[in-house]
């Protein structure tokens, strides 16, 4: 098991200004970061690259995508723009030696039809995202599609949802991802959704009820790691939280007020939680 902070909780688009923050992650006690992926070139990401490789972080990777650029869309460039916004973010993160890029990407995030997925939609997605799973297994990127709660999309919103996507999409380097959050919202029983995964999930957010410190909500985190520790689960286990230091990324999160006294909280706490509940249920 390897442990990251996902960065989203300062920026949506690491530079340099961040380097120290990352030494911070690091001396903390971190595996890796999560970098977020909404724009860029790959000289900009080199440059990242030097200073992981500096400071001893591994990273994985985040994206998103639009109405422009979907990959469900009926409209077959639109589709096209959805794939060339994936092989993006695949080229960035192999940039950076990045092993998963996760994310929502099936669909665009908060954007609805007024009803559930469609057969086309979902032939559509799973031919669009098994072009981007090739492009992937070239540049030795995993890609893990996360699924949502039914507020902030409808295509996938539960772990059966998008195992069933992974299943159709009948690709190696395409598996999906845990959200701690989602799940909370949207799933019945939390051991046994975990346990009906195995296999299929290769990344882990961490993250409370209210986005804020993990474990000072109420998400079953006894539940959670006891069930990842049956599967046999080694992967990653991303802290991702959110606060009110981004107006743009606060408003499409939901997040109103403050939901913990400092970033520094949320990273030392959450990590301390991930360690202690591993042991506990090695």
């Amino acid at each position: 098991m390897r442990t990251g902070m996902n960065l989203l909780l300062w920026t949506s688009h690491v530079t340099e200004e961040h380097f120290p923050l990352m030494a911070k992650l690091k001396a903390a006690g971190f595996d890796g970061v999560e970098l977020p992926l909404f724009g860029g070139d790959a000289a900009h990401y080199g440059k990242i690259k030097k200073e992981l490789d500096n400071l001893g972080l591994a990273c994985t990777t985040v994206t998103v995508c639009n109405p422009e650029a979907n990959p469900i869309s009926p409209d077959a460039a639109v589709r096209r723009k959805g794939l060339d916004h994936v092989k993006w973010a695949i080229d960035m993160t192999a940039t950076m030696g990045g092993e998963n890029l996760c994310g929502p990407y099936h669909s665009p995030l908060g954007v609805f039809s007024g009803a559930g997925p469609t057969e086309t939609e979902k032939a559509h997605g799973a031919e669009t995202l098994h072009k981007a799973a090739d492009y992937a297994q070239q540049n030795k990127v995993m890609l893990a599609i996360e699924y949502l709660n039914r507020f902030e999309c409808y295509f996938l919103t539960t772990a059966a949802d998008a195992a069933a996507f992974v299943k159709r999409v009948d690709h190696p380097h395409f598996r999906m991802m845990y959200d701690t959050f989602h799940a909370n919202i949207e799933e019945k029983a939390i051991g046994a959704t975990i346990e009906s995964i195995a296999g299929s999930f290769i990344h882990v957010h961490i993250s409370e009820n209210d986005r804020g410190t993990p474990g000072t909500g109420h998400v079953h985190f006894d539940e959670t790691f006891r069930a990842l520790r049956k599967v046999g689960y080694d992967g990653w286990m991303v802290i991702e939280a959110f606060g009110r230091a981004l107006p743009d990324l606060a408003a499409a999160t939901r997040v109103w007020r403050d939901l913990f006294p400092t970033p520094e909280e949320v990273y030392t706490k959450g990590l301390a939680l991930i360690k202690q509940k591993w042991q506990t249920f090695a």
